[in-house]
């Protein structure tokens, strides 16, 4: 059963081993409200996932340190059971998807893991892991629903309460549950006065349907671009914590999600994870609001797509398709309209007219740099003006 004191010893346990990590105002993420970032992206590997890997590993006993651990993961949690199980001298196995990313393997087996690629999804990888479990004798490591594992997530809450007396909620991202509830059990137990919010990706949001039917809810499948969250099914320790302490739990896309990772790195110089920016779905009366940044292991061959969907969503950047006359001249005048309208020009392609439109007719695309949405509506109202038709 998790206590308040086997988060105060986790705590003690890792006092030498994860840093604590700074809580940083960010003033213009969210404009009315103050928001402060707890940054875990800058934890020891990179994600708060060391915490609870490290004081589930350090509390083994001698019999088990002797057999070595497994534990299964895309990648943050694998990271650190692998640096955990080094530190203390112990094995470790860890069964990844044979689709996880490149870097996320080399980084395990740079902390002193064995890999073992296992072909499918991580719920294959999850499968492998508890058979060699039961056959080889290593102690499973599970990424949330152990008490251990949640008391060294929990180990969060108290630095946080530590670092700021005065916020009105502490906002958190969701995946299995594990860091959830253990932020929310020790912030809870200590200052119930404070709101605990959970956010989850709309497309695995397990968590959320679980608490909305009052029973562990297994999803048939998850899709969103934070894979870190992309849980089926959350555990029944998790879900009776979160079910218990957390104030509530609101959902974002995943053009939000890209459009808050945008902003964390434009604005703060952060790599991080991102959860979504979900400040307009809280109550309006929370005005001091702490964010846990979970982690900022992204991988690099996905960035440049998120930063691209997060410029579109946010109205940094359009796609504008021109129908108009195949004859010279056509693109010096659209050129000379965005030119004055501010819009910089990134990308143009040509394309023949299509069925349906006269022969005599062309489609530019052309992608332009824009300030925001406004801008756009300015942009294609001024094309508009100018007797140019905009197709989409």
């Amino acid at each position: 059963m998790l206590t308040l004191d086997k988060v105060y010893h986790a705590r003690y346990v890792l006092r030498d081993v994860a840093r604590q990590t700074d809580l940083i105002l960010a003033p213009k993420i969210a404009p009315g409200r103050e928001v402060f970032l707890k940054t875990e992206n800058l934890q020891n590997t990179g994600s708060f996932k060391l915490r609870g890997a490290y004081y589930k590993i350090s509390q083994l006993t001698d019999e088990e340190r002797k057999h070595g651990v497994v534990a299964c993961s895309a990648g943050n949690h694998a990271q650190g059971v692998a640096l955990a199980a080094t530190a203390n001298g112990i094995p470790s196995i860890i069964c990844l998807p044979d689709g996880a990313p490149i870097s996320k393997v080399e980084a395990t087996k740079a902390y002193g893991a064995t890999v073992k690629l296992v072909r499918g999804v991580y719920d294959d990888a999850y499968e492998e892991a508890l058979r060699l479990a039961q056959e080889e004798g290593y102690t499973f490591v599970h990424p949330f629903n152990d008490e251990l594992v949640i008391a060294g997530q929990g180990t969060i809450g108290l630095e946080i309460l530590d670092q700021i007396q005065d916020a009105d909620a502490v906002v958190v991202p969701i995946g299995g549950g594990g860091l959830a509830s253990g932020i929310a059990f020790a912030v809870k137990s200590l200052r119930p006065d404070i709101k605990v919010y959970g956010v989850q990706a709309e497309g695995a949001a397990s968590m959320a349907a679980s608490l909305e039917e009052e029973r562990v809810v297994c999803l048939e499948e998850v899709t969103t671009v934070a894979d870190g969250i992309k849980v089926k099914e959350p555990g029944d320790n998790t879900f009776a914590l979160c079910r218990d302490y957390l104030d509530g739990i609101v959902t974002v896309n995943d053009d939000e999600i890209a459009a808050a990772i945008l902003a964390l790195i434009e604005q703060q110089k952060l790599i991080a994870e991102g959860a979504g920016a979900v400040f307009d779905k809280l109550p309006q009366d929370l005005k001091k609001i702490v964010c846990v940044v979970s982690g900022g292991n992204i991988d690099v061959t996905i960035l440049s797509k998120i930063i691209e969907r997060g410029l579109m969503t946010s109205g940094r950047s359009d796609v504008l398709a021109i129908e108009l006359e195949d004859k010279p001249g056509q693109l010096s005048a659209v050129s000379g309209i965005l030119g004055e309208l501010g819009a910089n020009v990134q990308t143009v392609a040509y394309e023949k007219a299509s069925e349906g439109s006269s022969i005599t007719a062309c489609v530019l695309r052309i992608s332009v740099e824009t300030r925001d949405r406004a801008h756009i509506r300015e942009v294609r109202q001024g094309l508009a003006d100018a007797g140019f038709r905009v197709l989409d």
